[in-house]
């Protein structure tokens, strides 16, 4: 796109498609006005840098050992979990995990299918 530079009792007029489309093509602008929009930029800017600073992206989750299983006819994920879990552990929170690793929506199970059962 060209532009084209107009001198004007000492201010620099710059032209552009963009700007007659924005209806600012006339647009002056004043000592005063400068300092304001320059104050403005390098304060969005600041606000940026110190947001951008707490976006910061999680660690991974540490691995998870898994072993994998045959499933046998019969044999339901709440009796599978029950065989994994710890000794006081919610088969809920065990069967959670294993839909989870398994990246599954359901408990459903159908036999001779293979899924993981995590180690811990």
């Amino acid at each position: 796109m060209a532009h084209v530079v107009a001198l004007s009792s000492g201010a620099a007029h710059i032209r552009s498609g963009v700007e007659d489309w924005l209806g600012i093509a006339d647009l002056e602008i004043t000592r005063r006005g400068r300092l304001v929009v320059w104050t403005i930029g390098v304060a969005l800017m600041l606000v940026v840098l110190l947001m951008g600073g707490r976006a910061v992206a999680g660690s991974p989750d540490s691995a998870t050992h898994v072993m994998p299983h045959t499933v046998s006819q019969g044999e339901t994920l709440w009796a599978i979990a029950s065989t994994v879990a710890h000794p006081g552990e919610d088969l809920r929170d065990v069967v959670s995990l294993i839909i989870e690793v398994n990246g599954r929506s359901s408990a459903d199970l159908q036999a001779g299918e293979q899924i993981l059962l995590p180690l811990r």
